[in-house]
């Protein structure tokens, strides 16, 4: 059910400010894929075409990035997270070695005395410290990672098995965070998080340049096959969307719509839109997408999204384990989370209130882009969803 929509009225729709590819440029973008694409089991995640799907709801074409398989760890995190702490990693043994340092002889072991003194830390809903979790294990660092007192064991379970060290936090994510930043000043750990704040805005940068490696991967897929006329991003911090609209709209100008969907839970991207400033919204109830259980917009994030998301709206947990059961039974069967699914939950949404979906363009010609952002990130908690 949708329960709010927001027209940002900032959309700048003649150009790409010039001031926010100091954020995110393409060439910083190259050259996390350059990398990324050299890591072991790296291979491109699949774009499906929902076609029964978009023939049901009255559309041209659905297309469905799956991020189940990514890296084996079921998330597009892995691309954002692992990038973040092997880019500590260069930066600090620059600082201590100097200019013999390379990547290269950090993935073949040529610093591991040293590497393993390191300790990165994060807060997390699950996905984002998984990663971080497996960056410190390949590369040689030591993890500690903070969650709320509301993340699953399995997802606990999943970050101990990469050898982090664990600490569950009473309150929500916000909580958790504040928790993380006191924790790393004290002892000197560094944290490696996708959402920034004031002073800290180098490795959330980082994160972000590795999540536009999925529309780098979709540019290819799509070649000779028409553009997305819209795009569902599922909204949390705000790090995600942003990332995939700046990429897009660098290529392709301002051609696609951008449509952030969010928890009526955790509606801190809407608020911000509506005041035209980052609002904070104090989360009271735990959204069954627990990867978009946020209350706080990331500056960076947001930065992109005021000026390049076209519509912000909510959505309800109710229309969640229908639409994962919709994947799940579709051919090919697709494997999507909770916070997987919100985009086609919201776009499900808007076609049933016929008028909505018109003003904002959406009719039988219209293409669509959706993220898969995770598979079964817990299984326990998937199959309860599925079999109910």
């Amino acid at each position: 059910m949708l329960i709010q929509h927001f027209k940002n009225p900032n959309k700048n729709y003649n150009r790409y400010p010039e001031k926010l590819k100091s954020v995110l440029s393409l060439k910083d973008c190259d050259a996390a894929y350059n990398e990324i694409k050299t890591w072991n089991n790296y291979e491109p995640t699949p774009l499906i075409s929902l076609k029964s799907i978009a023939s049901d709801i009255g559309v041209k074409n659905i297309y469905f990035k799956d991020e189940s398989s990514r890296f084996e760890l079921g998330s597009f995190k892995a691309l954002g997270g692992t990038y973040g702490v092997l880019k500590f990693i260069y930066n600090t043994l620059k600082q201590e070695i100097g200019k013999e340092v390379t990547i290269d002889k950090i993935k073949t072991g040529s610093y591991t005395d040293l590497i393993s003194k390191y300790t990165v830390t994060t807060a997390t809903d699950g996905n984002h410290g998984r990663s971080v979790a497996f960056g410190a294990k390949i590369f040689g660092c030591k993890c500690q990672i903070y969650i709320h007192s509301e993340v699953s064991f399995g997802r606990q379970k999943a970050m101990e098995n990469l050898n982090a060290n664990v600490v569950r936090v009473k309150g929500n994510y916000d909580e958790s965070l504040r928790v993380c930043i006191k924790k790393a000043s004290k002892n000197n750990w560094h944290i490696i998080s996708d959402t920034s704040y004031e002073g800290y805005t180098e490795y959330p940068k980082y994160i972000m340049e590795g999540y536009t490696i999925m529309a780098k991967e979709i540019k290819k897929q799509l070649k000779n096959k028409p553009l997305p006329t819209h795009v569902f991003l599922q909204g949390g911090v705000g790090s995600f969307p942003a990332s995939i609209c700046s990429y897009f709209w660098q290529e392709f100008k301002a051609k696609i719509m951008y449509i952030i969907v969010e928890s009526e839970l955790a509606p801190c991207l809407i608020k911000s839109s509506q005041n035209n400033k980052i609002t904070s919204f104090n989360i009271r109830k735990e959204t069954i997408m627990a990867g978009l259980s946020c209350g706080e917009p990331s500056l960076l994030g947001w930065e992109i999204l005021n000026q390049s998301a076209d519509h912000f709206m909510t959505i309800d947990d109710k229309s969640i384990p229908k639409t994962m059961r919709l994947l799940n039974n579709n051919i090919p069967k697709i494997e999507a989370g909770e916070s997987s699914v919100a985009g086609l939950a919201g776009l499900l949404d808007l076609m049933r209130k016929n008028n909505m979906a018109r003003k904002m363009g959406i009719n039988n010609e219209s293409t669509i882009l959706l993220f898969g952002t995770e598979g079964a990130t817990d299984p326990e908690i998937y199959k309860s969803i599925i079999k109910a």
